[in-house]
């Protein structure tokens, strides 16, 4: 069975094949990825790893827990799950739905008078 782990205050210059390859020694890596920011597309300083069991995951968090990696001292534990987001007033998830923005301005305004 796989596990996924958190792995937390990582450099960000680190990419997602540098974080596969931090916990290749420990066993099969089913899945890495760093969070990044939407906007700027760097790193937030955290990511995901998927371990193909549960024996290489208890490793790499004793192994890697607390340990300095490129200057940063590393949080390894397991991933909770990502908790379930209420429906907003109109029944769509957060993001999703016809508007996805502000309102629209009221007709007609910014234009010129029609004469």
């Amino acid at each position: 069975m796989s596990v996924k782990l958190y792995v937390g205050n990582l450099p960000y210059s680190v990419t997602s094949q540098d974080l596969e390859d931090l916990f290749r020694p420990f066993g099969p890596v089913l899945s890495s990825h760093v969070i990044t920011d939407r906007v700027t597309g760097r790193s937030r300083g955290f990511g995901f790893v998927e371990l193909a069991s549960a024996e290489a995951a208890e490793a790499a968090i004793s192994q890697l827990n607390q340990r300095e990696y490129e200057g940063r001292t590393l949080i390894v534990n397991e991933a909770r799950p990502r908790p379930e987001r209420p429906a907003n007033q109109f029944g769509y998830d957060r993001g999703s739905g016809p508007s996805r923005g502000g309102r629209r301005p009221p007709r007609g305004s910014g234009r010129s008078p029609r004469w």
